[in-house]
């Protein structure tokens, strides 16, 4: 008499386990979501970027980008032997740093290299939770910092709330809704040429974009070059952090849930 079998439990799928025909570049349905609203904040950034009134209720988000594009070209004149003789990070008229030495194309190019960079860590933390909940704090300390310049009051006022809508979204769904606020300062950051020479080329802001200032650096080459290749650049960037996102996190909810899970827990 043979011995039976003991019976074999059927093979469990997890979300790495793609249905047949889905490649793993092809986005999930909720991945799409994202895709969606990528495009959607970046209509919406451009509008609020430069509309009067409005403008002034996405203050705090503007001093965190440009701040952070500032003191990419500060770290990078530093870097090089340069010495900072001033700084202006302001809403309306943009950022500029006055730069004595260093390397000029060194300083010049780490600005919109720096933007695209820290926008295309945000934009990865749209497409995660973990991320999101990580990044949450360099927006919280980031959003804070360029206060010591700002003395208007009302953007004071904001900052605080912006502050207190980021403690706010660490409970709502556990951390979901971070996903949404931190893929919005990352699309705000990642684009950040265009905002920049929309401001210089239709609204004649004060102080002149880096496409500009391109231009003066290398006059044989004209600052509506520069600004396209910047613009290329940096929506190829976009196109390339999503690319990663969709690769790199194709989570359910439910997984993205108990992978933040494991990070201070809401």
């Amino acid at each position: 008499m043979s011995a039976s079998r003991p019976p074999i439990a059927p093979p469990t799928t997890t979300s790495t386990d793609l249905p047949s025909g889905i490649g793993p570049l092809t986005p999930s349905s909720d991945q799409v979501v994202v895709l969606y609203v990528i495009v959607a904040m970046a209509v919406i950034i451009f509008g609020f970027w430069n509309v009067p009134v409005v403008r002034n209720f996405i203050n705090p988000l503007k001093l965190f980008t440009i701040g952070w594009h500032e003191l990419c070209h500060i770290t990078a004149a530093i870097l090089s032997g340069g010495r900072i003789l001033k700084i202006t990070i302001d809403p309306h008229v943009g950022g500029a740093t006055i730069v004595e030495g260093g390397h000029p194309g060194f300083v010049l190019s780490s600005g919109y290299i720096g933007s695209t960079l820290l926008g295309g860590a945000f934009v990865l933390a749209g497409w995660d939770t973990l991320v999101a909940k990580v990044l949450s704090f360099v927006l919280g300390v980031g959003l804070v910092m360029p206060l010591v310049l700002v003395r208007d009051k009302l953007t004071i006022v904001l900052t605080m709330c912006y502050e207190a809508l980021l403690i706010g979204f660490w409970f709502v769904d556990h951390g979901q809704a971070l996903r949404w606020y931190c893929l919005f300062v990352g699309v705000m950051n990642i684009l950040f040429v265009v905002w920049d020479v929309a401001d210089d080329r239709f609204f004649h802001k004060t102080n002149d974009s880096d496409a500009t200032q391109f231009s003066i650096l290398y006059p044989r080459i004209g600052a509506h070059v520069w600004a396209t290749f910047w613009i290329i650049f940096q929506v190829a960037s976009l196109a390339g952090f999503a690319v990663l996102g969709i690769y790199a996190f194709k989570l359910t909810k439910e997984e993205m849930d108990a992978q933040a899970a494991s990070f201070l827990p809401t």
